[in-house]
């Protein structure tokens, strides 16, 4: 196959991923759409392929995503990371058991949330090591994403649901007190996200608001544990960009990749803040409506 990546679709694809990995609308959706749309028949025909560039220079585009996340959360992330070391200086005395003590009286929130953080990506690392590549296979095609997308809609309408339910009665985010199966719920509902229009974000808010918290204490979790479950993913196959399939897109994807990061760092600010007073309906509608015409227009 020939590689051709042009930097204008490097550049279109590192904003719609940055935008979409936050928003609630998925990114690997959108990633499947967008150059089916646009006739950019190049980039469709290598999803599915053995060596994919186009895969390769997905990677890339997680990797800016999470810069952007963790240059947003830099301050969160160094108290998070402060808290893990101080608690590694008590294994010394206490013993290693003293790492998953997280109901211990002595341990910090910021400690408690960096654990609950780290057990929550565990459930979709293991799916996604197993399942990415024929999940991708088997759905990574248009018609399928335009379906997943409006069965994504109807998770956000689900979500809006449960906050009418919930009213004034729903809980702000309490690093202290969220219980573990909380989190572990929040972190295996990103396994979802593996089917391309199913957005990462998007489940893991809506199992957050019904778990109990509010729009805004679900986006900054979901948020948070998106972090580290992009970036160790991008991490894991980043070495292909170095070999056969990264040749003739490395470049491309340094700009995509820097231009993800900046989309990422933006989509996150303004989401942090809609989240305080607005709602997900409006992503339920946008992913109806455009899974619905992709669904007429790939039939």
């Amino acid at each position: 196959m020939t590689v051709s990546l042009s930097y204008f679709q490097a550049i279109v694809m590192g904003l719609l991923q940055g935008v979409t990995e936050l928003f609630p609308v998925s990114s690997l959706g959108h990633g499947v759409l967008v150059p089916a749309l646009f006739g950019w028949h190049n980039l469709v025909s290598s999803q599915t392929a053995t060596e994919s560039f186009f895969l390769t220079f997905l990677v890339g585009l997680h990797v800016g995503t999470a810069i952007g996340l963790i240059a947003y959360y830099r301050a969160t992330w160094a108290r998070l990371i402060g808290a893990g070391l101080t608690q590694l200086r008590r294994v010394r005395t206490e013993g290693a058991a003293t790492l998953w003590r997280i109901n211990d009286d002595k341990v910090s929130g910021d400690y408690r949330l960096l654990a609950l953080l780290v057990l929550g990506t565990i459930p979709v690392g293991l799916v996604g090591l197993a399942l990415e590549k024929p999940l991708r296979e088997l759905f990574a095609k248009p018609l399928a994403a335009a379906i997943f997308l409006i069965i994504n809609a109807l998770v956000l309408l689900i979500g809006e649901k449960f906050r009418r339910q919930q009213g004034r009665h729903a809980t702000h985010l309490a690093e202290a007190t969220m219980p573990l199966p909380m989190a572990l719920r929040i972190g295996s509902s990103q396994i979802l996200a593996l089917f391309a229009g199913i957005s990462r974000s998007g489940v893991a808010i809506v199992t957050g608001v019904s778990s109990g918290l509010s729009y805004e204490g679900a986006a900054n979790f979901s948020f948070l544990l998106a972090t580290p479950v992009i970036l160790l993913a991008g991490l894991y196959k980043l070495p292909s960009l170095f070999g056969a399939a990264g040749n003739g897109v490395r470049l491309q994807t340094l700009v995509g990749a820097i231009v993800a990061a900046f989309a990422a760092y933006v989509s996150v600010a303004f989401l942090s803040r809609w989240f305080k007073t607005k709602t997900l309906r409006p992503f339920a509608i946008y992913c109806l409506v455009i899974g619905l015409v992709c669904v007429v227009r790939f039939a």
